[in-house]
């Protein structure tokens, strides 16, 4: 196995009613923490609507995040191209490439809440039909193309990036996908890398996983691209603590509010997650097999599973959810740091799988070892008495 990157995708989910100000201070202090602890990537949702996903600009957290860390790669999951110009899209993304030399990536989608949507006068066919045009123009852009097009929405007339990005020969970027083709298909055409959002957040998408990279596959051979499975990256469920029980217990302080939003208050049936009370939302997240709620060993089922139905793939983003308080939260990014990362990093023999060899090895020579040291032990003191006689 090449070595799997993770990180999370921070939508983010926080209750409404609660102080904006400290929760996306939370949001950057968890960043900061998956860096210190070697997370490769964060992905920053933009929303701007029904209160709970509060980050309207992903490109201006990015800023700030990227100040506050060294090493994790920062990417917009995603902008909502179809309400955006794309010759401002690209231009930012060249900017926060620059900024942090090298480590912002830009992921594209057609926006996911139809409150947001309805406010530019889009509905969701709109938005999806306007993200396949918006993104032919960001990619023409970014490649050092001038542009005159008329979209529905903007006119472009010459237009051309005055700078070209920090990243040679351009930045990483990918395009979401939840149920259907549509992602997989302009992620092929364009030859980069797809983001699975529904991968494990329902039956129907994990179903779908294989299905998605033979999609990006087909349409890359279509359009002679080339893709990497490198550059196709998973979202799924996970909270982890040192017992089952604990995590059970953990997840009760939010779990409710998060599962409530998406039935109650999202217009976003592929998120249709059941449950009428906290234990039946538990049992539906490990028992649909769409997550773990649970120890580092059913985090790890969790993943080889993901990587068995797909085939294979590049980044395993965690949803950024707050089923627990930000004390647990922290600790369950620890443990999967500490004990789920290194099985699945490190090459042909993973770290983790380096270690407990040498481990065992040891072990099993342990007893011939031992008496080699009281032998030298005793040879040396030998040694040293008949020194000693002869004066």
């Amino acid at each position: 196995m090449d070595r799997l990157r993770f990180g999370t995708f921070l939508a983010p989910f926080h209750p409404a009613g609660e102080n904006p100000t400290l929760a996306l201070q939370r949001d950057l202090e968890l960043v900061e923490h998956l860096d210190r602890l070697g997370y490769d990537e964060a992905w920053i949702g933009e929303h701007h609507s029904a209160g709970t996903e509060i980050i309207a600009s992903p490109e201006i957290f990015i800023a700030a995040a990227a100040e506050r860390t060294r090493h994790i790669k920062l990417g917009t999951g995603v902008t909502s191209i179809a309400y955006h110009n794309p010759l401002w899209v690209a231009e930012r993304m060249v900017l926060l490439d620059h900024l942090t030399r090298g480590r912002a990536m830009l992921g594209c989608g057609p926006g996911s809440l139809p409150t947001d949507s309805m406010m530019l006068g889009l509905n969701p066919t709109d938005t999806r039909e306007l993200m396949e045009v918006d993104l032919d123009i960001i990619m023409r852009l970014l490649r050092g193309e001038t542009v005159t097009e008329k979209t529905r929405t903007h006119e472009l007339v010459n237009a051309r990036l005055h700078l070209r990005p920090y990243t040679q020969p351009c930045f990483d970027i990918a395009v979401a996908a939840v149920a259907s083709p549509t992602g997989p298909r302009l992620a092929g055409r364009h030859g980069v890398g797809l983001l699975s959002i529904g991968a494990t957040l329902t039956q129907e998408g994990f179903d779908a996983l294989a299905h998605h990279w033979n999609v990006v596959q087909e349409r890359a051979a279509h359009f002679g691209q080339t893709v990497s499975r490198r550059d196709w990256r998973l979202v799924g469920l996970m909270h982890i603590a040192e017992t089952r029980e604990q995590a059970y217990a953990e997840v009760q302080y939010g779990i409710e509010t998060w599962f409530r939003y998406f039935q109650k208050t999202a217009a976003f049936p592929q998120m249709a997650v059941s449950g009428g009370d906290a234990k039946e939302m538990i049992d539906f997240i490990n028992e649909a097999g769409i997550g773990a709620i649970g120890t580092v060993e059913d985090a790890r089922a969790q993943v080889q599973r993901l990587w068995d139905q797909s085939g294979g793939f590049g980044c395993m983003l965690l949803l950024g959810h707050e089923w627990a308080n930000p004390q647990a939260t922290k600790r369950s990014w620890e443990l999967i740091a500490q004990h789920v990362m290194p099985h699945f990093q490190g090459g042909e023999i993973s770290h983790a799988q380096q270690t407990l060899d040498w481990k065992a090895f040891a072990s099993g020579k342990r007893e011939d070892y031992a008496a080699q040291q009281m032998q030298a032990v005793a040879t040396m003191t030998e040694r040293y008495e008949k020194e000693k006689a002869g004066g």
